[in-house]
């Protein structure tokens, strides 16, 4: 091989070694991700190598999970935050796959690059992303979006925060129990991030939704995380809002004689007063 093809080559055997039956030889091609980029540079990383790993259409959830978590730590390899939104695409495919560990590993990757990312940048691609997956005709994407809203919001301009506050409403009433039940899970990270005024208003007001749900998973969820969300709010207003609904909540229990869900809302209560 001549001087002048040696940087095809990395390119070349990755291609070779994910299209290859062995899955450990898929794996060990994925783990080996940074030691390529650094071979072809940041500029062709970002022009071959993950526009390669967007469209790689493998079906083994173990590479998957083994890329997303790889692509989380990739911000260095493309250029630094400038070129952070380069990471975006295959990991917003991943968002959408059917395996619950390959999306989970996927959000924790898209918050860990869109906590670094610029600000110009989270608003020209990270909230067109999260608005994208919140739309997305397959329930999966729906429930990736849910985990992205607090990394999203703080950098939103006004008008496009009022719209994820709307979207993330719309999400916590989706038709699909695994929404609702991601959406309530994750509702105390995105209040953290809203302003008072709206937490006050928008956010208090789905979840007193979520807490009347018809699934008693999602009620479940919503309950599990008013402490944080109790935590938030004026001392008033968490009196007001919230001990009601772990007072009315315990009663359920008492009634369903879950004596171990008692004992953990029980908890919940004293963490918000204490």
């Amino acid at each position: 091989m001549s001087m002048a093809d040696e940087p095809l080559y990395p390119i070349a055997v990755l291609i070779d070694e994910l299209k290859n039956d062995d899955i450990q030889l898929r794996l060990n091609s994925i783990r080996r991700l940074s030691t390529i980029a650094r071979a072809l540079g940041e500029e062709r990383t970002r022009r071959e190598l993950i526009p390669f790993l967007t469209e790689n259409n493998d079906d083994d959830d173990e590479v998957l999970l083994a890329m997303a978590e790889e692509l989380g730590v990739f911000t260095p390899y493309v250029g630094g935050v400038e070129h952070a939104s380069a990471l975006l695409p295959p990991l917003e495919a991943f968002c959408s796959v059917e395996e619950t560990c390959v999306r989970d590993k996927a959000v924790e990757s898209l918050c860990r690059i869109g906590s670094q990312m610029r600000e110009s940048d989270l608003v020209e691609y990270f909230i067109p992303l999260v608005k994208r997956l919140a739309a997305g005709e397959w329930f999966t994407a729906r429930v990736s979006a849910c985990g992205l809203f607090h990394i999203a919001y703080n950098s939103a301009p006004e008008a496009s925060k009022t719209e994820l506050r709307s979207i993330y409403s719309q999400l916590c009433q989706d038709d699909m129990p695994m929404v609702r039940r991601s959406a309530a899970t994750n509702l105390g990270k995105f209040a953290a991030t809203v302003e008072y005024t709206h937490l006050k208003a928008d956010i208090m007001s789905i979840f007193d939704d979520l807490t009347q749900d018809d699934q008693d998973s999602v009620r479940l969820l919503a309950v599990e995380g008013c402490a944080a969300l109790g935590k938030l709010l004026e001392p008033q207003d968490c009196v007001a809002h919230i001990l009601p609904v772990i007072v009315n909540f315990s009663q359920i229990l008492v009634g369903w004689g879950e004596e171990r869900l008692l004992g953990f809302i029980t908890l919940q209560l004293f963490n918000l007063l204490a």
